[in-house]
């Protein structure tokens, strides 16, 4: 995307942001009201941009058939995804393969697959209202990734795994080919875990890209956190607070 602009009634979220991704796993880090959800649901298609460019797998959105066409290739997992709770894991998977036009011949061994992938398979016949939090999350996971997108969105994915489950995914995101992968969360240990790219993203534009690496050297001496990354994202953060402040 070139030159994206942003917002919501009168208010600009997003201001000129350019952003190239290419397959790996692009990690996104900011506060809370940072504009993070609104890039998401901007580059899954569902609000569309207010000014510049968004071109999603070499074809630039533009109509209603071109939005179409992209959404085929992203698999997007919002923070707070909506299910309906007398569906069972296999059909709310199901459903949202065929939200993404995923060919019917293939929509059923692509919703076992993923059920698979995510540990649920045994659980296929289950409600959703039946399922623990974990496990409703892990079903997210599943309806993101069905029919292989070439783009996947995961907003705080792992928001409600317990450790294990946390290296259950982590493993899966490593298993995915071909495939451009943005993950924004609050724990910069998956970050650090998972990112071969990460960018700290703040009043609507990004203050940092780099390695998680890069990001760690920005640490100083009296930086807050409990890791040399955590202590790199809070003194980036610091900086960008100061410089707004001049």
């Amino acid at each position: 995307m070139t030159g994206l602009v942003q917002g919501y009634g009168n208010r600009q979220v997003i201001r000129g942001m350019d952003l190239v991704l290419g397959v790996g796993v692009f990690g996104l880090l900011g506060p809370n009201g940072a504009g993070k959800t609104t890039l998401f649901r901007t580059l899954a298609t569902v609000t569309p941009p207010r000014g510049g460019s968004l071109e999603i797998c070499g074809e630039e959105v533009l109509s209603e058939a071109s939005v179409r066409r992209a959404r085929r290739n992203i698999g997007y997992l919002p923070q707070d995804f909506t299910f309906f709770p007398s569906y069972s894991v296999y059909d709310f998977v199901r459903y949202c393969a065929w939200l993404r036009d995923v060919p019917e011949r293939e929509a059923d061994g692509a919703t076992r697959l993923a059920l698979e992938k995510v540990d649920l398979a045994d659980r296929a016949k289950a409600r959703m209202k039946s399922l623990s939090g974990g496990m409703v999350r892990r079903a997210g996971i599943a309806s993101a990734i069905v029919g292989a997108p070439r783009l996947l969105l995961l907003d705080e994915p792992t928001v409600g795994l317990d450790p294990a489950q946390r290296l259950e995914f982590r493993s899966l995101i490593r298993s995915l080919r071909d495939v451009a992968v943005v993950l924004s969360t609050h724990l910069v240990e998956d970050v650090a875990a998972l990112c071969d790219d990460v960018a700290v993203l703040t009043d609507g534009g990004f203050v940092f890209r780099g390695t998680p690496a890069d990001l760690a050297g920005r640490a100083a001496a009296d930086s807050f956190g409990d890791s040399p990354l955590e202590r790199g994202y809070m003194a980036v953060l610091g900086q960008a607070g100061r410089a707004a402040a001049v």
